[in-house]
């Protein structure tokens, strides 16, 4: 029988109930054992519904960390507390999966990748996007080159209008920023993975609050209070990497446009093009005629990750645990998530400044 896992939850909120905690429940080697919050309820009714026999519940998680029984910690708390929970559990001797962004800041989340390099613990970020199938084959057509060189991208995080008003989506002090942070990241992540190219040259970029203070506006999830709206309600960028690559970065939570995309990325290389809209589409030329095909994605096509899943979130933590157990590199890795951060920061920087930022 295989190795079966403990592992603990801090943060017992939204993002824990909703993705974490439900795939790792369907695992047969993980066991879900100690709980953190700093609600203790919310700790209570997740050991109670997904807990181990005799889970522990904490609302301390440097309590919990002392347990050295516990092999792998998820972090599911707001972005400001990302860091210094995950160096705290790597330091306990823990891998560790933290929900993205990596960290609030860029310099935090430099701190978490050197933590793990120097505890030799395996530290992730769950950018849960690239696990989806359109992302899989996406990813495989580019791995294989069909596309050539990808010199030009676009990066998809736009709706009309759903702004989170629930939790701290709106606090700028807990969060570090609005949809380029929360959304937009998930678009960046794919689109660097899928160019792999992790080396920015210089980030221009612009941020709007033209939407937040709009009383009674329309949303998704009812009227925000303009008061507590201290985010971005839309954020752009242009990232040029060293080697030219150019990508356009488009966040937004409320805008007027019709185009709406979320974490999708367009592809255009020397050789083809790929977008992600209504699914995959790759395009071309061929014996000297323009072609579009899309990809049937329920064909039942090999995966690019090993196994099957019912769904991202599923495959997502299949892999993680996968690579503890197999002593291999994450899916996502965090010099990967280290990059997406410091390119967030600079589109925020340059829009405070008016000023291009530039990469040593």
């Amino acid at each position: 029988m295989s190795k079966v896992y403990k592992l603990a939850i801090i943060g017992c909120g939204g993002i824990a109930n909703g993705k974490h905690m439900p795939s790792l429940s369907k695992l047969d080697n993980v066991e879900m054992v100690a709980f953190c919050d700093i609600v203790e309820e919310r700790a209570t009714e997740a050991a109670a519904k997904y807990g181990a026999e005799g889970a522990k519940v904490y609302t301390d998680y440097t309590e919990l960390l002392k347990d050295s029984s516990i092999e792998i910690v998820h972090v599911c708390t707001p972005n400001d507390s990302h860091a210094d929970i995950s160096i705290a559990a790597l330091e306990a001797g823990k891998h560790v999966m933290s929900e993205k962004p990596m960290a609030k800041t860029a310099h935090d989340a430099a701190r978490m990748a050197e933590t793990a390099r120097r505890t030799g613990k395996k530290l992730t970020v769950g950018y849960n996007n690239r696990f989806r199938p359109d992302s899989q084959q996406m990813k495989k057509v580019c791995a294989d080159g069909e596309l050539g060189e990808i010199y030009y991208a676009k990066a998809h995080a736009v709706r009309r209008r759903a702004v989170p008003t629930w939790g701290v989506f709106l606090d700028e002090e807990k969060q570090g920023g609005g949809p380029l942070i929360d959304i937009g990241t998930h678009a960046l992540d794919l689109t660097l993975w899928m160019m792999d190219n992790y080396k920015p040259k210089v980030v221009l970029g612009q941020s709007f609050h033209k939407l937040s203070q709009r009383e009674n506006a329309a949303n998704a999830w009812g009227p925000w209070d303009p008061a507590k709206f201290t985010v971005e309600d839309s954020a752009f960028g242009m990232i040029v990497m060293e080697n030219g690559a150019t990508i356009v970065l488009e966040s937004s939570w409320a805008l007027n446009t019709l185009e709406v995309e979320e974490a999708r990325c367009t592809l255009s290389g020397t050789e083809g093009g790929a977008d992600m809209k209504g699914g995959l589409r790759i395009n071309g030329e061929q014996h000297s005629r323009l072609f579009t095909k899309e990809v049937d994605l329920k064909a039942g096509g090999v995966a690019f990750f090993e196994g099957n899943a019912e769904n991202d979130a599923d495959l997502e933590m299949k892999m993680w645990i996968k690579a503890i157990d197999e002593d291999t590199d994450p899916v996502v890795t965090p010099e990967q998530a280290l990059v997406v951060s410091q390119i967030l920061e600079a589109i925020y920087e340059s829009a405070k400044t008016g000023k291009a930022v530039y990469f040593n």
